[in-house]
């Protein structure tokens, strides 16, 4: 399976939006829009209604991930505003996950779970079969450019392993730290989308046309290392 690239719309330069948004539309996979509430997690970032001022330029999924307490206060906000996914956190979703489910697939929404790093597979093993996508965070969430969390690579196996064994659709997904220090490793485990930000793209080069470039040729050669799965 080729290794699907998600771009962070929060690491952009957000002056020059249609730009890097003409580039992004021929060479990324989806877009990754991060909405945070101050209470989740203490920074506040994108939301429903820059959604709605991007959906017009570009033809790529939206994958918005809902970094929020209270995640059915934004689905039918980010729904409406142009999200093809909509991916709130287990750990906000867990008392009432089916009907949370029910509620995206019922705007015709595909379903995405993002787990903490402290928070185990375990966690979503009930509702896991309805997965479109599971986002392992390999940093605590918030911010970007912080350290990569080692121990989240047994919970890529574990995945991958849960997907082999039982036919799961998910797609697995990596948010946090996704550069040339942890692309074998992560390729390696069974990742397969990775979003990049600061590190692994935006910081790359000024012209977003060459850091692409650079940021694939560093794929590339993670994806022909020994042990690399992608």
């Amino acid at each position: 399976m080729r290794t699907k690239i998600s771009p962070s719309l929060m690491c952009m330069n957000l002056m020059e939006i249609k730009q890097q948004l003409h580039v992004l539309n021929t060479r990324a996979d989806f877009l990754h829009v991060d909405i945070m509430d101050g209470h989740f997690v203490k920074n506040i970032t994108l939301s429903p209604f820059f959604i709605e001022q991007i959906r017009p330029y570009t033809p790529l999924q939206i994958d918005v991930h809902l970094m929020v307490e209270q995640p059915t206060d934004f689905i039918d906000a980010v729904a409406k505003a142009g999200a093809d996914y909509i991916c709130p956190h287990a750990e906000t979703i867990n008392k009432d996950a089916f009907r949370v489910i029910n509620q995206i697939r019922a705007l015709n929404k595909k379903v995405g779970v993002v787990l903490n790093p402290a928070t185990p597979v375990s966690f979503i093993h009930h509702y896991i079969h309805l997965l479109d996508k599971i986002t392992i965070m390999t940093v605590d969430p918030g911010y970007a450019g912080q350290p990569f969390i080692p121990e989240m690579v047994e919970k890529v196996v574990e995945l991958k392993a849960l997907k082999a064994q039982h036919g799961h659709k998910y797609l697995i997904e990596i948010d946090g730290s996704c550069n040339t220090k942890t692309y074998s490793t992560l390729l390696g485990a069974g990742a397969e989308v990775l979003i990049v930000g600061t590190s692994g793209l935006f910081n790359l080069d000024d012209n977003l046309e060459t850091a692409w470039d650079t940021m694939s040729h560093n794929i590339q050669q993670a994806q022909n290392a020994p042990g690399a799965t992608a």
